[in-house]
């Protein structure tokens, strides 16, 4: 875990493009954090507490500022099983009320539950749920030492709850897991339909760096965007044509042609189980 500076005083580490595991302690997503005058605002909180007591560690090196505030992009469980190390340094959690649901889900509950067998021993029995400080609903403004931070709410789209976090100054934009840069996006149960909107979104903010939720950031907003945009846009197509025309999801999955995405990592863990679930919400949507 190393800590890079993608423009003043914004920073990432960034996970591996892996599937979470024991031997990466769930290192599989990014965070970042913001150094402002009056203190350090983290972007997620990394997936296992061993990992956020690291990335603290890591803060530490850099400035003796303590961590006011973690903004969560979204409660999927590579972003915030590490929050338990926050909440006890005494930040404020800020996450977009939609989280609410998945937290108190039995979805949630089970997610954990199998965590502390498949991640033991880094998510274990003392591994918790935290839920935020602050719950939001809107787009709203966050201040911090004359830092202004701005607070957009961009789904239903990857998640109910996709938050993305804006810095003005340095035009430097947290955007979650709504942008995947260089590997298959893990797609699970999202609105595709409003993902591909949340990303035009992204672009109005016409940042200069983007931090994606996994992927190094990037420089090239809209190149970088494109490739999620992209991948997405074709399951819709692609699972689209063949829920409207009746065909069994095995026999579809085989006749696509996936060429355009099979060289990218983690295609072989997750590209069939988007186009499943891809396949059932056209199934239930429409095109």
């Amino acid at each position: 875990m190393v800590p890079r500076e993608v423009a003043p005083g914004c920073w990432v580490v960034e996970g591996l493009s892996a599937m979470g595991s024991p031997a990466n302690r769930n290192f599989i997503s990014n965070a970042g954090f913001v150094v402002t005058p009056a203190g350090v605002v983290v972007i997620d909180a990394l997936g296992s507490p061993a990992l956020a007591e690291r990335l603290l560690a890591e803060i530490g090196k850099i400035t003796s500022r303590k961590v006011t505030h973690v903004v969560l992009t979204h409660y999927h469980a590579d972003h915030v099983y590490g929050l338990q190390v926050f909440e006890q340094a005494g930040a404020r959690i800020i996450a977009h009320q939609a989280g609410r649901e998945y937290l108190h889900a039995d979805t949630a509950r089970l997610r954990l539950q199998a965590s502390r067998v498949e991640l033991a021993p880094w998510i274990d029995a003392r591994t918790r749920l935290v839920p935020a400080t602050d719950w939001v609903g809107g787009a709203r403004e966050l201040e911090v030492g004359g830092e202004r931070l701005v607070l957009q709410p961009v789904g239903p789209a990857h998640t109910p709850e996709d938050l993305a976090l804006f810095v003005p100054r340095a035009r430097v934009l947290y955007t979650g897991d709504l942008v995947f840069r260089g590997r298959i996006p893990f797609v699970g149960q999202a609105d595709s339909r409003h993902w591909i909107a949340a990303l035009d979104r992204l672009l109005a903010f016409d940042a200069k760096v983007i931090v994606p939720g996994h992927g190094p950031a990037s420089t090239e907003a809209r190149q970088d965007i494109q490739l999620t945009r992209d991948y997405l846009a074709y399951l819709r197509q692609a699972m689209g044509a063949a829920a409207r025309d009746m065909t069994p999801f095995d026999e579809a999955y085989q006749a696509t042609d996936w060429s355009a995405f099979a060289h990218l990592p983690l295609f072989g863990a997750a590209n069939r189980m988007n186009a499943y679930n891809t396949y059932l919400l056209m199934e239930h949507a429409g095109p």
